[in-house]
């Protein structure tokens, strides 16, 4: 590995970890936001969902801006915009404008995120791509898991404005370095994405891909709802859990890391279809794990949780850029849309099972929303059973 491609790998790991740890940074200490602001589970809820939804209003914006801006401008705004939302989130009393600071930090993640993946898809080689995006992968793991551990376990949870401070101010230390260390391109070469750009809808009325699309919005639906509201499982009996020993739980998480290159392997292996459906098999299994009341069974079904989602995740992302010849940029940002309102809907959703039927009713419904990756298995394994193309 040369210098300058080290140097790379390290802005685009920093980037992308800081804007992941202020996506879930209020997720294990919702209980506590309950009780400061006097809110029931759905309200506090909106803490996580807020941002992800506004990824998902912005995100195809923020594709398209890429294409026609330089990337620097874009991601140094996106940095300043995201700090200004988390130290607004430090210091208001409000829940209200905590939901919409919130929110404004999700319109802005994509100029750290998508855009940041579109710079690179136009600026690199595809064998020097394939290593940093693997930085990228690996970034927002350790960004979620990051967030999570720095709103509930590195500050106090009673202190989590503080949490908010330090999740900003590393945002907008690696924004800077971002905007002063990332390579110029050239004109031309926006010029050459531009015209190599398919339009949004062809892409959305071919079959093929919209089925990964559904694909990704069930698998991130079961995995957010089943992280958000395991505080308030884990907070009752019979597990009584703190809020330090429920953000414990959550480095399941770092599985991630490992099983998305593992995932690759297994698909080049034995198909996309297969894999998929290995995947949902994993995902069933493990929230049946999550109806059972004791620690051995809740860790399991998390371990399975995190193997069966990033399975699914990574192997549907890598068919999905196998059939693409042209307008991978605008394809990808379609697959993080309907990822993202997958995992909003999720938790929305989820809340409201979870107000009316306890932890058993979320676990029932993300049972339900296996179907997407379950059937994208099936007709992946099985491509004949599509004779056209929509």
């Amino acid at each position: 590995m040369t210098k300058s491609d080290f140097h790379l790998q390290f802005i685009v790991f920093a980037l992308v970890s800081a804007a992941f740890t202020n996506i879930y940074i209020t997720q294990p200490i919702l209980p506590v936001l309950q009780h400061e602001f006097t809110a029931d589970m759905v309200q506090v809820s909106f803490s996580v969902s807020a941002v992800i939804f506004g990824i998902a209003v912005s995100i195809l914006f923020f594709g398209s801006l890429s294409d026609r801006l330089p990337i620097h401008p874009i991601i140094l705004t996106g940095g300043v915009s995201v700090a200004l939302g988390g130290l607004i989130c430090a210091v208001t009393e409000n829940f209200g404008m905590l939901i919409a600071a919130r929110f404004f930090q999700g319109i802005f993640i994509p100029a750290l995120t998508t855009a940041l993946a579109a710079y690179l898809a136009k600026t690199l080689p595809r064998e020097r791509l394939n290593v940093v995006m693997g930085s990228y992968i690996s970034a927002t793991v350790l960004g979620g898991l990051g967030g999570r551990l720095l709103g509930g376990w590195i500050h106090p949870p009673l202190h989590w404005r503080y949490a908010f401070v330090s999740a900003s101010v590393f945002t907008l230390i690696t924004a800077f370095i971002a905007f002063r260390g990332l390579p110029r391109g050239s004109a031309d070469d926006t010029l050459l994405q531009q015209k190599n750009s398919t339009p949004f809808g062809e892409l959305l009325r071919r079959w093929d891909l919209l089925r990964i699309y559904f694909c990704a919005a069930g698998s991130l639906f079961i995995f957010s709802s089943v992280f958000n509201y395991l505080p308030f499982r884990l907070s009752r009996p019979p597990f009584d859990f703190t809020t330090k020993m429920t953000t414990l739980m959550y480095f399941v998480y770092v599985i991630g890391i490992f099983m998305g290159p593992v995932a690759g392997q297994i698909g080049n292996r034995f198909g996309t279809g297969n894999t998929l459906l290995g995947g949902t098999f994993f995902l069933g299994l493990s929230l049946a794990l999550l109806l059972v009341p004791s620690v051995p069974g809740v860790v399991s079904g998390l371990l399975g949780i995190c193997i069966g989602f990033f399975t699914v995740h990574a192997a549907a992302i890598g068919s999905l850029n196998r059939k693409l010849s042209e307008g991978q940029g605008r394809a990808n940002a379609l697959y993080t849309l309907f990822y993202y309102i997958g995992g909003w809907f999720g938790i929305t959703v989820s809340g409201f099972a979870y107000k009316h039927g306890g932890w058993s009713a979320v676990v029932y419904v993300a049972m339900f929303f296996m179907i997407p990756p379950f059937v994208t298995g099936l007709w992946e394994r099985n491509p004949e059973w599509i004779h056209a193309d929509l």
